[in-house]
């Protein structure tokens, strides 16, 4: 009985409207799930020092995390829209609780690719699940339950380099273990949502969000459209990699910051992010998607091209506006495909969440390479043309006046 009124809140029957404490509760857990894997990218500097990394192995580090979720997440969606699993939330967490183990005890470069691949696995179970909670709370508001549930994550990831300069830094790797801390503290959120998705998967609010309606595109329509997404995420993901993974080094070799002075200023960058993200999905809903997704990628090359020639105080100005505007895209992107693809929510989520991880990582391995051969400062160079395929956006077509005719 005890257990039961513990979990009232979130398994109440169900009210009209959007279910905003269970929104609220899916992007908290998205909050600590992209915490402490964006504490794997912004201790690279501290394991670099410790097992004198080069910057491929840094790269093949973020590929092995990228890859062990984007290669799992298509697949896990797939099969969790034929048979929908609530209870394999903790599960996920679960994974990145013992990759974060892992890590804080990692002895050479092969222990710390194991613990990014169990990293990278507590995403690929995570995402495509938690986004069909967002999408059945939502209750027709897709863009803004996307934006809430994803700005978690931003914000997680925002915190991550705080967490890595406060604790990590001083107190040297075994410290990682604290945070795994968090991952119990998501486990036992994540079994009350569990009970919720569980409860409300066969009602009326489960039925509609898994419904499929027909778009009036054809198939050749469609697939013309996920090809331009997929251009999309390339030219965001790729530049994205390029600022999350290699931004402190540019940083520390440009300007000779300090270690801990460059994790703050890459704060600034994810806090940028996570502004952009909250913002996206409500103003796509409100003017349509398509607009939201050229404006915000196109939007972000004034500022990209402009960075390599700054000075540090406006590389910080520009840096930011570039996070607010790129991320402002994925809400979109996400809620766009699911129009195209409706009825395969996790699908479409597992497809697209794990293709930008994988391009994510292939864009920090091979731009690893090319920091190698050339110089951090020419990486930024050849990253800041990137967002210029954003104009490919104006090929999608408008889904704004088809789903307001179904």
């Amino acid at each position: 009985m005890r257990d039961s009124a513990a979990v009232q809140p979130l398994a109440a029957p169900i009210m009209p409207g959007v279910a905003y404490p269970v929104l609220g509760a899916i992007s908290a857990t998205h909050l600590l799930n992209d915490m402490m894997q964006s504490v794997l990218l912004a201790i690279y500097p501290l394991l670099q020092g410790n097992f004198d990394l080069s910057f491929v192995q840094i790269g093949l580090i973020t590929l092995a995390f990228q890859f062990s979720s984007s290669l799992l997440q298509p697949v896990i969606g797939l099969f969790t829209d034929k048979r929908p699993q609530p209870y394999s939330l903790p599960v996920g967490m679960g994974f990145t609780f013992c990759g974060l183990l892992l890590l804080s005890q990692a002895w050479n470069f092969h222990s710390i690719l194991a613990a990014a691949t169990l990293i990278g696995a507590g995403s690929s179970v995570f995402h495509p699940e938690s986004s069909r909670v967002a999408r059945m709370a939502s209750s027709g508001h897709h863009g803004l339950a996307q934006s809430i549930f994803q700005v978690g994550g931003n914000i997680g990831s925002s915190i991550g380099p705080l967490l890595v300069g406060f604790l990590i830094i001083p107190h040297g790797q075994s410290s990682v273990a604290w945070v795994s801390l968090a991952a119990l503290i998501g486990i036992a959120i994540l079994i009350r949502v569990s009970r919720w998705y569980a409860v409300n998967l066969t009602s009326v609010r489960g039925r509609s969000s898994l419904s499929k309606t027909e778009t009036g595109l054809s198939s050749r329509q469609i697939g013309s459209a996920v090809v331009v997404l997929l251009v999309l995420i390339f030219s965001k993901y790729f530049y994205l990699a390029g600022l999350t993974s290699y931004f402190t080094f540019y940083l520390m070799h440009h300007f000779d910051l300090p270690m801990q002075q460059a994790q703050y200023s890459l704060f600034v960058f994810l806090s940028g992010v996570a502004i952009g993200t909250i913002t996206g999905g409500p103003i796509g809903d409100r003017i349509g998607r398509k607009r939201v997704i050229w404006g915000s990628i196109l939007g972000a090359a004034p500022f990209a091209l402009a960075l390599p020639y700054a000075g540090l105080f406006w590389t910080l100005v520009l840096v930011f506006c570039v996070g607010v505007m790129i991320a402002s895209a994925f809400p979109a992107i996400i809620v766009y495909a699911q129009e195209l693809m409706p009825g395969k929510t996790g699908t479409v989520s597992g497809l697209f969440f794990g293709l930008a991880f994988g391009m994510g990582g292939l864009g920090a391995a091979a731009l690893g390479k090319l920091a190698d051969m050339t110089s951090i400062e020419y990486v930024y160079h050849v990253c800041s043309f990137l967002p210029l395929l954003g104009i490919c956006a104006f090929l999608l077509p408008d889904m704004r006046n088809r789903t307001e005719k179904r």
